[in-house]
Order: C-alpha cells, then sequence, then structure tokens
C-alpha cells in the first residue's frame, strides 16, 4: 500500500518528515519524491545502509525509533510534518537465514534486529522459566495451547541447550504441517528480544507530541498486538485507550482519524502476498 499510504501523509512542501522504519528504503524514496523538505529515516539495523539515500534532504539515523523524540532534539527539530511507521518485519530479515527470524531455514536463534543488543532469542528460550515461556507464548504469539509448548521447550533443554531454529521447532513439538503455529511462536520471541511493543509505545508519545497541528501519522501493522494499540492509541491520544469527552460528548482526541485499517487490494495481495496481514491507519493531529 506504497501510494496509499503517501497519500495519507499528504506530504507538504519543505515539510519535516521521519520514516521510522527505513528497511528498503522504499516509503522514504517515496516521501522525498513527493517533495518533504527534510527527511529523518531510522533504523536500527546497520544492515539498511546499504539502502542509502543520495539526497541532502535525507538524514539517517541508526537507532530504535522508541528515542524518537531524543533525535528529534539533537537534530533541532522542535515538531515534525508527519511520520510514518511500516511495523512489518523487513524482507531482509525474514529472508536472511542467519539471522533466525524464520522457522524455514537452519541458523542459530538470533531475532535481534539491533545486531549490538545483547539479548538473543535463544537466551530466552533456555533461561525464561516455563511459567514465563508460557505467558509470552500466549500474550505475544496468541497461542492456545502455549503452556505445552512451553512444557516441551523446558523438557527439552535440560539434554541439551536450544540453539538453532531447528532445534526449537522440534522442542515445541508443534507438527510441520502447523506453519501458523510456528510462525506465531517465532512471532512471540521476536517481539520478546525486540521489545517491539515497549518500542511502539514510545514511539506513539513521541509522534503525538512532536506533530504540528495538520501534521499526520500513518502506520502499517500487520498482526493484532500492533493494530489493537495503534487503532486505540489513534482513537484515544493515549496508551491506555481511554476516549475522554468534553461537556457537549465531543472527544477530546488530539487526533482526527482518517483511515481506520485499510487493507491491501486483491491485486496487490496477489502480486506481493505478504500484503495480506496488512493494515493502514492514519490519524491527523488537530
Amino acid at each position: 500500500m506504497l501510494k496509499e499510504t503517501i497519500e495519507g501523509l499528504n506530504i507538504k512542501p519543505e515539510g519535516v518528515y521521519v520514516d521510522v522504519t527505513f528497511g528498503g528504503s522504499g516509503h522514504s524514496r517515496a516521501i522525498l519524491e513527493a517533495g518533504a523538505g527534510h527527511l529523518y529515516s531510522f533504523d536500527q539495523d546497520i544492515d539498511a545502509l546499504q539502502n542509502a539515500i543520495e539526497d541532502e534532504r535525507w538524514t539517517f539515523v541508526h537507532s530504535n525509533f522508541r528515542y524518537l523524540k531524543n533525535w528529534m532534539d539533537y537534530c533541532g527539530e522542535e515538531a515534525i510534518d508527519g511520520l510514518l511507521a511500516d511495523l512489518g518485519v523487513s524482507f531482509h530479515h525474514f529472508d536472511c537465514p542467519e539471522r533466525g527470524f524464520s522457522f524455514r531455514y537452519s541458523a542459530p536463534l538470533d531475532m535481534r534486529m539491533n545486531q549490538t543488543a545483547k539479548r538473543t532469542a535463544a537466551d530466552i528460550v533456555n533461561g525464561y522459566s516455563e511459567e514465563e515461556l508460557a505467558k509470552l507464548f500466549w500474550l505475544y504469539g496468541e497461542l492456545k495451547n502455549g503452556r505445552a509448548i512451553a512444557h516441551n521447550i523446558c523438557l527439552a533443554r535440560t539434554k541439551n541447550p536450544i540453539e538453532r531454529t531447528e532445534e526449537l521447532v522440534a522442542a515445541s513439538r508443534i507438527p510441520a504441517d502447523k506453519s501458523k503455529e510456528l510462525a506465531r511462536l517465532f512471532q512471540a520471541l521476536r517481539i520478546e528480544v525486540n521489545d517491539e511493543l515497549g518500542a511502539l509505545r514510545e514511539m506513539l508519545v513521541a509522534a503525538r507530541d512532536l506533530l504540528k497541528p495538520g501534521g499526520r501519522i500513518a502506520i502499517l501493522t500487520y498482526h493484532s498486538l500492533e493494530d489493537r494499540l495503534v487503532k486505540n492509541f489513534l482513537r484515544s491520544g493515549n496508551l491506555e485507550g481511554t476516549i475522554e469527552k468534553d461537556f457537549y460528548g465531543n472527544n477530546l482526541s488530539p487526533f482526527d482519524v482518517i483511515e481506520k485499517g485499510r487493507e491491501a487490494s486483491a491485486d496487490e495481495v496477489e502480486r506481493n502476498p505478504r500484503s495480506r496481514s496488512a493494515k493502514l491507519r492514519v490519524a491527523e493531529k488537530k
């Protein structure tokens, strides 16, 4: 939904914009082509610099987007005209076997988006208690059988540490034909390794405070956990999702919601199956 996302941002000539998920650079290039005055692109994975843009209007920020406010202060930007976040894991991560993001490849259990971070998926799999793992699989993977999977993993690791993707798949005892369950297991670990929801919460609050009146925020989500958080935040303007109203019953949220969860067209899903789960949400600062 590149076209829809850029249209949702309503780029203002010479405006200051932020792409907090640079990745393969597609969105960033489109923002600059639409006439942005300056663009700051965040990515905590240094590999993203392979897609660097040669444009004096572009600044790369090698950092997690949870530090958005700090970096904007550092760069001397008191306010921004728009922000884009594509929360999907990049093709590079899924298709790079040695990073350990996918159960389709034999690889070390890593899953760090920031390769300088200390904690890996293997540390969690081998270090968390059975109760902690069960909670993790339920909350972040929405796995109904998360407790059984946690028990199986803890049983297996008493014999040998679980250090590779194929070892985790075997230890979980999830059948090979249950690919959706395996994907949710890996999703849960990835979210925990990178504290994705915690970072998202911090970024949303910073974006709310930085956006100028009339500025827009466009976010692409890919699973129910992050989508629910984004939806409630844009509706209410707070992390609790509590809608406050004035004496006349008007919503006091600082945002007007423009796009309420637009999905990819059938043609795009056919071209790119990974877009099937994407939802676009756009809001404008009042």
